[in-house]
């Protein structure tokens, strides 16, 4: 009988994470059978998974019917009914915490989206859900604006474990590496263990190629010079990115400035592949799984793509293939007059609105709700 491909990833070094979470799989133990049999590893949640969550289901209609009677307010509602989600997880998932000595299983919640350009903020409401959720396996969510950047030293210096969200550019992520040893830095300065500091950097992948993509297709179809080029780089700036960013990884955490903080107990920053459910029908529907493959990284996925990559997934390590011709992806991408840093620009400002508006949708969604049960 052939392996579960994804019990191979594990093997393999990687963790899969699942970017879902809603309230059924709780009580039906449909999470507790993924990790059994798929090795899940860890949990994401965001404002447009929340949003879809309660918005389209009736699983939890009836705590917001009983909060709203007892004149709880919408914020109120909304943060009671995503910590307990965020709980229940942590807690199916605290076993594989426990075994992995705090490698894996964990579950994220991320600070509210309106706070993305708002440092004290973020630090503020991170601290605050840290100590609601109350559980040493679970991740806060920042941003990774630069107004974020500072959030994440601050976090990781308090000893609170921080999912590094939206994350798109190369040049940024070396910010973020930089924000987490910083933090773990000041905290040795201040005398306080690192060894269960947990921190990763998620690095959004499709929505890169969905944005560029149709740039590359205007080059092919007004510039006849420029076609080779243009047509060699469609669906393949993504992957670059994660495989140059992989390799900054490995430039960073084996340096000689990390290697000293690794002695004390403290735990590298892994990459995390996000939004890695492929967009273009015409792309295969695990082309962000099989490029990535690697230790000491990260991936999720939704359930559709969990299910496409049990079935038909060959899972290798090979992110070291042809890291030179990445290299030169980004090169031509110049030479077309695509400016990839203002790319990545534009996809982090549009992902913290899509977050944004999710959250909006959400609030007005949980308001109907509680007019309706009065």
């Amino acid at each position: 009988m052939k392996m579960n491909p994804l019990k191979q990833l594990e093997a393999l070094g990687q963790s899969i994470w699942l970017d879902y979470i809603k309230r059924d799989m709780f009580a039906s133990g449909k999470l507790k059978k993924l990790i059994v049999e798929d090795s899940l590893r860890g949990m994401t949640s965001n404002p447009s998974i929340f949003e879809k969550a309660i918005g389209e289901s009736h699983d939890y209609d009836q705590d917001i019917t009983k909060m709203s009677h007892e004149g709880r307010d919408i914020n109120q509602i909304y943060e009671a009914l995503t910590q307990k989600d965020v709980q229940d997880a942590a807690d199916d998932f605290r076993n594989l915490y426990n075994e992995t000595d705090g490698q894996d299983g964990y579950v994220s919640l991320e600070v509210n989206p309106h706070l993305a350009h708002d440092t004290q903020g973020t630090i503020e409401e991170a601290r605050r859900l840290w100590k609601a959720l109350n559980r040493p396996n679970v991740l806060i969510k920042v941003p990774a604006t630069k107004e974020g950047l500072p959030a994440i030293k601050q976090l990781i210096s308090e000893g609170i474990n921080v999912n590094v969200t939206l994350l798109f550019g190369l040049p940024r992520y070396r910010e973020v590496a930089e924000a987490y040893i910083a933090g773990i830095e000041a905290r040795l300065i201040q005398g306080k263990p690192v060894t269960h500091v947990a921190s990763v950097a998620s690095f959004f992948l499709s929505r890169i190629d969905v944005l560029i993509d149709p740039m590359l297709e205007k080059r092919v179809a007004e510039h006849a010079e420029m076609s080779d080029y243009a047509k060699q780089l469609q669906g393949q700036m993504a992957i670059a990115s994660a495989v140059i960013a992989y390799r900054i990884f490995n430039e960073v955490f084996k340096d000689d400035r990390f290697k000293k903080l690794a002695e004390k107990g403290a735990r590298v920053q892994r990459l995390l592949w996000a939004s890695t459910s492929t967009k273009n029908p015409n792309y295969s529907d695990i082309k962000y799984i099989e490029a990535l493959i690697a230790p000491l990284t990260v991936n999720t996925l939704p359930l559709e793509t969990i299910d496409a990559y049990r079935d038909h997934g060959d899972p290798k390590v090979r992110i070291g293939l042809d890291v030179e011709k990445k290299v030169w992806y980004f090169e031509a991408l110049s030479e077309l007059g695509i400016n990839i840093d203002q790319m990545t620009q534009q996809l982090e400002n549009e992902g913290v609105d899509k977050f944004t508006k999710s959250y909006d949708q959400l609030i007005e969604t949980l308001k109907k709700s509680c007019e309706k049960s009065q």
